[in-house]
This record gives structure tokens, C-alpha cells and sequence, in this order.
């Protein structure tokens, strides 16, 4: 008899304990990781092939000069994009302000090698310098992906990415991200933050563009006045 009414005591409290936990679950705020469900309807998570890092951790003291986006927690959010979005820059044509570079060829910036190893990357000269891709045909774009020389935790200066229909920048020239902040490239004072390179590189959402072209500025860096890209990633659709 005893041993019963234990044992109907115990099934009470395990009862009671699952309506409150019930109850809480129910009432709780939805947190990110219960939102991140299936994206809308006709879209895709755009997911980056990310090279190996090779530093870890945030530089806690911001170069002189640096306007530094804050540091982000967890993962970066992702970014939804319509279903069939590929790489419209793999392989394509690179040129460049300096055709001749320093270290590398052009043709590194769209081979899909995002390692920061010699052979990997192209270092330009010093000063305001740009990279182009011809995506062959006009496409319409939703994300472009950015990586300059990340072996160090440095900042690159004057990172402006902008697309246009002919490859003279004349005609619908759009610009998808500015982090000048002082116009030291003469295209308008930009609004957004300087970023420590690392090896998830850049990636930059695009809305509203259909363009063939694809030009990438810099005017160095807080290492040195050199110009380095590792590779650049279009993501769209062609026309």
C-alpha cells in the first residue's frame, strides 16, 4: 500500500513537471536556431566552400584609421537565394588596372582556389587598383563573395564592388557594397564598415541587378600599400 502511494506521488511530479515544461516551451521567444527552418518557398541557402583558416580568433585592437564592423557571434546568417543560383564567374575573364601583377596571374581570382598559399593569389600594386570579370553575358546577380590575402588579420582599404553592363563602368553602374569612408577612391564616401580578412571571406548580398560586368576596388591594406585578391564568386543566373 505504502509502495503505491509512492508511486502515485512520483507519476503526480513527473506529470506536473511536463506541464511546465509545456507551458515554457510554448511561451518562450523563438529563438534563431528554431527559426532557421526551411527558406521561402522557390529559395536556397547560398553555402560558400570555405577554405582551411589559417589564424584564429579577432584582433581585439583596430588598426589606426579602420572604421572595424563589430565582431560577430556564431555563425554568419544566412543568405537566401532563388533555387538554380550558381558561380557565374567561375573561369571567366579577369582583368585589371595592373595587368601586369606583382605575384600571380589574373586568372586565379575565378579558379576556385580560395587557399592563401603562393600560387593561390594575385598581388597588384600599390595604390587605388581594381579587378574585373566579364561574366560573358548579362546574368542576374543576388551575392557576390570576396576574398582578399587572409594569412594575418588584415584590413583592406577602399573595398568598393560595383557591376555594370559595358566594361568602361558607363552604363548601369551600380554599387553593392562601399567601406570608403573618405573617398579616397573618388567614388563617393561609403557607408559600410571595414572587416578583418578571414576565411570566409566577404560575402556581399546583391538585390535588383542584372549586369555582364563585375569590378572589385582596393587601394591596399593595414600589412602593406599592395593590392592581394584570392577569388571572387558571382552567384546569379544568366539571362
Amino acid at each position: 500500500m505504502r509502495m503505491e502511494i509512492e508511486t502515485m506521488k512520483t507519476g503526480k511530479i513527473l506529470l506536473a513537471t511536463a506541464i511546465l515544461i509545456g507551458l515554457w516551451a510554448s511561451a518562450r521567444p523563438v529563438q534563431a536556431a528554431d527559426s532557421a527552418t526551411a527558406p521561402p518557398k522557390g529559395m536556397m541557402e547560398l553555402k560558400l566552400d570555405l577554405p582551411r583558416p589559417v589564424f584564429s580568433g579577432t584582433p581585439k585592437n583596430a588598426p589606426p584609421g579602420t572604421n572595424i564592423e563589430p565582431p560577430r557571434k556564431g555563425p554568419r546568417p544566412p543568405l537566401f537565394v532563388p533555387e538554380g543560383t550558381v558561380n557565374v564567374a567561375r573561369g571567366k575573364k579577369v582583368t585589371s588596372s595592373d595587368m601586369e601583377p606583382i605575384i600571380g596571374e589574373l586568372s586565379l581570382i575565378t579558379d576556385g582556389d580560395k587557399a592563401t598559399v603562393d600560387g593561390s593569389f594575385v598581388e597588384l600594386g600599390p595604390g587605388l587598383q581594381w579587378v574585373q570579370i566579364d561574366l560573358e553575358k548579362p546574368c542576374e546577380i543576388y551575392a557576390v563573395a570576396l576574398w582578399h590575402f587572409h594569412q594575418d588579420p588584415r584590413v583592406f582599404r577602399g573595398v568598393v564592388v560595383q557591376t555594370a553592363d559595358d566594361p568602361d563602368f558607363i552604363e548601369n553602374v551600380k554599387t553593392h557594397f562601399n567601406n570608403d569612408s573618405t573617398n579616397e577612391t573618388g567614388l563617393g564616401i561609403g557607408q559600410d564598415k571595414q572587416y578583418y580578412e578571414t576565411f570566409e571571406g566577404k560575402l556581399i548580398p546583391v538585390k535588383d541587378t542584372t549586369a555582364r560586368y563585375v569590378r572589385l576596388y582596393s587601394k591596399g591594406n593595414t600589412a602593406d600599400a599592395q593590392n592581394q585578391y584570392i577569388e571572387v564568386e558571382v552567384f546569379g543566373k544568366p539571362k
